[in-house]
């Protein structure tokens, strides 16, 4: 039997387009669906979506032959840890760590854009934008893909990167899990005095962390978690009156601020699928998980399952194997519980009953006085086997 494509996937953000250029560079016909347009070029102001990117994620992105624009990347090398009073401190820095550094900060449309670049010049990989599935059929040998513009398409796998309300993943029929924090992220750009920085760092306080996210130049990302009430209060403000708020409360090792820039908010929810694989299907990225976003692994941990799936696919014969999709399944759902697990403990250490916090001040001590343990943590985060030796 013929197929359109030996791989669909339907979602053409960062996760599903850094997959589809994986593959087409190893020569695999794809398909990508996309809700949307082609990205455009980033330019102006930078956006208020950024991403950390983690060793192995950089090692996927640059396998695909993707180029990202270093103009607007910003390399970090130290992430420090602590509470705001200071009576718990940890610094992790990449050279203890056994790298030059942890990854870089990149806008989402400034890594999308790269991606579909490269989607361009793969001949073996087909974009089909503006449209979106209504309907799937799965066959013992391939999967069906109806869309809305009433095109059919046929593939011996069909992989959901379509995000947290993935479309595809309700048409299989895949349900999921999910919890609500009670808490809201406010994102905000800044222009500083301060020249670029090479750290990241995040203050925790009772109402949620306070985090900066280093951009290119005198420039910086704001997180600040907090209850609805407090964030929504907080978007009524001012630029002048938001700087204010962001001075008296941040540490000061923030610096002046010279501008606001931009600012947005959403609210922190956990989700989780029952399952990462169906008939010929397999689930990636926000389709198959959304975490706390506190420690920054949301699309690394997306990017690290299309790298297993990827690898998975390469090596095989037949990419919707069973078996195949079994193992990816073991490996990324294991992985990704881990992850869940420890962004839930760092929140409720954190943020709740002050037993708690005291606990986690003596974790973030104890992490600052075992070498060891820190490499470890920093070497699983990026990514990376901490257990490998030379």
């Amino acid at each position: 039997m013929q197929w359109d494509h030996e791989i669909v996937i339907v979602g053409g953000g960062m996760v599903g387009a850094a997959l589809a250029a994986r593959l087409g560079q190893a020569g695999m016909s794809v398909g990508l669906v996309e809700r949307a347009s082609a990205p455009t070029p980033p330019s102006g102001d930078y956006d208020l979506r950024i991403s950390s990117l983690n060793a192995r994620s950089l090692a996927f992105v640059k396998a695909s032959g993707a180029v990202l624009p270093g103009e607007r990347c910003c390399p970090f090398r130290h992430i420090d840890v602590s509470n705001l009073d200071g009576s718990g401190h940890s610094l992790f820095s990449a050279h203890d760590s056994g790298m030059n550094d942890f990854g870089i900060f990149i806008e989402n449309r400034a890594l999308q854009y790269a991606l579909w670049q490269r989607l361009e010049h793969l001949p073996s990989v087909t974009c089909y934008t503006q449209c979106a599935p209504v309907s799937t059929l799965a066959a013992s040998t391939h999967r069906l893909l109806e869309l809305d513009n009433g095109k059919t398409l046929s593939a011996r796998l069909m992989v959901a990167a379509d995000g947290a309300r993935s479309t595809l993943r309700e048409l299989a029929g895949i349900s999921t899990s999910s919890y609500d924090y009670h808490q809201r992220a406010m994102i905000i750009n800044v222009e500083t005095e301060l020249p670029q920085q090479d750290v990241s760092w995040q203050y925790f306080t009772p109402t949620g962390p306070l985090a900066m996210l280093p951009l290119p130049g005198h420039r910086a990302s704001l997180v600040w978690y907090d209850s609805d009430e407090a964030t929504k209060a907080r978007e009524q403000l001012s630029n002048d009156a938001l700087q204010h708020a962001i001075e008296t409360t941040f540490p000061k090792r923030l610096g002046k601020l010279t501008r606001v820039v931009a600012r947005a908010s959403f609210p922190i929810k956990r989700q989780h699928a029952k399952r990462y694989i169906g008939k010929r299907l397999a689930l990636i990225g926000d389709a198959a998980h959304v975490v706390h976003p506190l420690a920054g692994q949301g699309l690394n941990i997306g990017l690290h399952d299309a790298d297993t799936l990827a690898e998975l696919i390469i090596k095989g014969r037949d990419p919707g194997d069973h078996i195949s999709l079994h193992r990816f399944e073991c490996q990324r759902r294991l992985a990704n519980q881990a992850m869940i697990a420890a962004t839930d403990s760092f929140h409720h250490l954190f943020t709740g009953a002050k037993p708690l916090r005291q606990l986690g001040d003596l974790s973030l001590h104890l992490a600052e006085r075992v070498p060891f343990a820190k490499r470890m943590m920093m070497q699983q985060a990026n990514g990376l086997n901490p257990f490998k030796i030379g």
